[in-house]
């Protein structure tokens, strides 16, 4: 199956995510911040990331713009998943580059449906 970059600060949801995503037979990478994952996404160009937005250091969305940007990684899909359910902040991680948009807690169904979608499956 894909390879997944999850980029969450959160042990508890990387725990989650990567349960979930194992259980559907994906290979999982994972950074805790957002300059991890840039250089991580960087080096094993994974078939998509999962990107927390609020984080320590380096947002999610600085995070995404520098993927969406870099002709290396433009192409890796960059779904958000995040606590943050403004319509502004939608509105702002796909203006960084962000296929698509997620709000936790997000359900394993709807998380391994939005990965297809992405992927092309």
């Amino acid at each position: 199956m894909a390879r997944v970059l999850i980029v969450d600060d959160s042990p508890t949801e990387m725990y989650r995510l990567t349960g979930w995503l194992e259980k559907h037979g994906h290979q999982v990478l994972k950074a805790n911040n957002g300059a991890d994952g840039v250089a991580l996404a960087r080096q094993e160009r994974p078939d998509a990331v999962l990107m927390d937005i609020v984080m320590p250091g380096m947002n999610g969305f600085q995070a995404t713009r520098q993927l969406s940007k870099d002709p290396e990684t433009s192409a890796i899909p960059v779904v958000v998943v995040t606590t943050k359910d403004q319509e502004t902040d939608r509105i702002w991680a796909t203006r960084q580059g962000a296929r698509d948009f997620l709000t936790k807690p997000v359900e394993e169904d709807a998380l391994i449906a939005k990965l297809k979608e992405v992927l092309g499956a």
